[in-house]
């Protein structure tokens, strides 16, 4: 059975790890470079991004996660998730992995009084899919290999490049679990 790794640091854990069970793969919570081994996908969850990539540095997970990501294994990052995986963020500093070529703006939407939800198009899905948006950025710089699936207002939402989707928004709360499908649908059939 494919093991998908959700990044454990701080955030949207449990329920990253009851979403992609429900897709009947096998989860391992990853808080060290060792829990890597052996993944066939990975997902960044949302939580506080600063706070992540601070865990991330004393943890030593780095610059596993980025060669790991780099070379080639299926990627879902929400909220923090993308600004992690981005190369650079549109205001003030941000440790990044810098293995998805966009620039984000965090806290794009506002603050935590502005979260919303909305029923979202996005490429590749019959049906909208239920968006929750909390503290959200967005990307404002994409690269040529950078496919955006969603957007609002003109902003993109949640984009694809090669192995990696990042998306804005929290789908691991919606019980709606196409976006998951959608990351790791590179992986071998769960």
């Amino acid at each position: 059975m494919s093991q998908v790794g959700i990044l454990a640091l701080q955030g949207d854990v449990r329920e990253h790890v009851r979403m992609v069970a429900s897709l009947g793969y096998e989860t391992r919570e990853v808080r060290r470079p060792a829990d890597l081994e052996g993944l066939e996908g990975l997902v960044l969850p949302g939580g506080e991004s600063t706070t992540i990539g601070r865990l991330s540095q004393r943890y030593g997970l780095v610059e596993p996660l980025r060669e790991a990501i780099a070379g080639g294994l299926p990627t879902l990052g929400t909220c923090a998730g993308m600004i992690l995986l981005a190369s650079g963020v549109a205001e003030g500093e941000q440790l990044q992995l810098g293995v998805l070529d966009a620039v984000v703006r965090r806290n794009a939407f506002g603050r935590q009084n502005d979260s919303f939800e909305v029923d979202l198009e996005v490429k590749g899905l019959v049906q909208p899919f239920h968006a929750v948006f909390i503290r959200a950025p967005w990307a404002e710089y994409l690269g040529p290999e950078v496919e955006v699936l969603a957007e609002i207002g003109g902003h993109p939402v949640l984009i694809r490049s090669g192995h990696m989707v990042a998306g804005s928004f929290h789908p691991e709360l919606t019980g709606d679990a196409r976006i998951h499908k959608m990351a790791l649908s590179g992986m071998g059939a769960g």
